[in-house]
């Protein structure tokens, strides 16, 4: 195989070929290098990297015979996860240059498991929406979303085959979609968080970027949650939930969901409307009830030195507000919620709602609304953005499917028959 192109090769396939011999770690990692060397300037989805130890770690991997599931696949890390051998700053000023004692229980599951650390990738202000120096790569006058916007684009662009992302709202998932990457945000608390900048706690979860569904788990075995995902028995029931933000989605997306609910059900799947979960508006309001509160706690002792956005610190007065009896109830509802939201899945296998209100918007001001994300969030369900064409500027529209909790395996086999049909 050409070397040129390695690093076009997604997860799943990088590490059938480092199993077999037929690659070296060093040879992906190079040409990962390479293509960042290219294509860096105009995206710019790296907060830190550096090519001789990204080299020397896939000899080193090379040479101890590429233990499994990752045999020596590269893997970018979101910088709000601590790494030992770089700064974990978390796009902020106030942690420049900041340089964590040990690695992220993630990260070093990801050493052991035969995966080498390629670098570090973008994040927003503290995982809020302040954003980055990040670009599109689909069109860098565009957002790639965020918080995990360095994983997303880095991904997109063919610069690494993986990377790691969080979601306290919907960090993952939008940015995904706004790439044209496959996202996946598993249930919550599934995945450790020790060694990540926390945001709010009880919405905190670690995830993947990748570019084909089959992707994902061996990430999710690497990082001590192994999926057995299995071919399904049946075509899948799938229901559709525009959800009572529908209003919010464009015409092309909404438009678009149509088109793949009915693709789906020519393909075989039973289709069905879902009603929209009880009070999902009030549900959203929890979700930034809780978000807010939290954050209170993460970040409070940095308000004092000013450096803080605006967007950030307005976060941080609404959780400052926000009474105790306020985040008791909203937490109350979120359980009760769960509840309801398990009973569908009695009658479905999935939920397909939108992954984003439509494309990416223009500019670099803003990532975007996580207006479909931040229920599923509260709820800790898992979910996965897959691409599902294009919008009328031409960048990628994303479609978002919701599993049951802890339906992992469930899910990314739904997935993967969807991903199949759409093409």
């Amino acid at each position: 195989m050409s070397t040129s192109l390695l690093e076009e090769l997604g997860a799943q396939a990088a590490i059938e070929l480092l199993k077999d011999g037929r690659i070296t770690s060093e040879a992906v990692v190079r040409a990962c290098l390479d293509r960042i060397a290219r294509h860096e300037p105009d995206v710019q989805a790296w907060a830190w990297i550096d090519p001789e130890q990204a080299l020397a770690a896939a000899r080193a991997v090379d040479a101890r015979g590429r233990p499994p599931p990752l045999h020596g696949l590269p893997v970018g890390i979101k910088d709000i996860i601590d790494t030992a051998d770089a700064p974990t700053e978390c796009g902020t000023v106030l942690y420049r240059g900041r340089r964590p004692a040990g690695d992220a229980r993630c990260v070093a599951a990801l050493r052991a498991a035969g995966g080498v650390v390629l670098g570090k990738t973008v994040t927003t202000e503290l995982a809020f929406f302040a954003p980055g120096p990040t670009r599109n790569p689909r069109n860098p006058a565009h957002t790639p979303g965020g918080s995990s916007s360095g994983s997303a684009a880095a991904v997109a662009a063919c610069m690494v085959p993986a990377a790691l992302g969080t979601q306290t709202a919907g960090s993952i998932i939008r940015p995904a979609a706004y790439c044209g990457v496959v996202g996946f945000k598993p249930s919550h608390g599934l995945l450790s968080m020790e060694g990540i900048h926390p945001f709010a706690p009880s919405l905190d979860t670690l995830g993947v970027l990748v570019r084909e569904v089959a992707d994902v788990a061996p990430l999710l075995s690497a990082l001590g949650a192994p999926v057995q995902v299995s071919p399904l028995p049946r075509p899948p029931r799938v229901g559709l939930w525009r959800s009572a933000w529908w209003s919010h989605a464009t015409s092309p997306m909404q438009a678009r969901l149509e088109e793949v609910a009915g693709t789906l059900a020519r393909a075989g799947a039973m289709v069905r409307e879902i009603d929209p979960l009880p009070d999902e508006t009030r549900l959203f309001e929890d979700q930034t009830v809780i978000m807010a509160a939290e954050a209170v706690r993460s970040f409070e002792a940095l308000r004092p030195t000013g450096a803080l956005s605006p967007q950030l610190t307005e976060l941080l007065d609404r959780g400052a507000a926000a009474t105790q009896e306020q985040v008791r109830d909203a937490h109350s509802r979120a359980a009760e919620a769960r509840t309801a939201a398990g009973q569908l899945f009695s009658d479905v296998d999935v939920l397909l709602t939108p992954s984003a209100p439509g494309e990416a918007p223009e500019g670099l001001a803003s990532t975007g609304d996580p207006v479909f994300n931040r229920v599923v969030t509260l709820l800790g369900l898992p979910c996965v953005s897959l691409p599902a064409g294009s919008g009328p500027t031409g960048l990628p529209l994303g479609v978002q499917l919701v599993g049951v909790l802890r339906g992992e395996a469930a899910l990314l086999a739904v997935a993967a028959w969807v991903e199949a049909r759409l093409g």
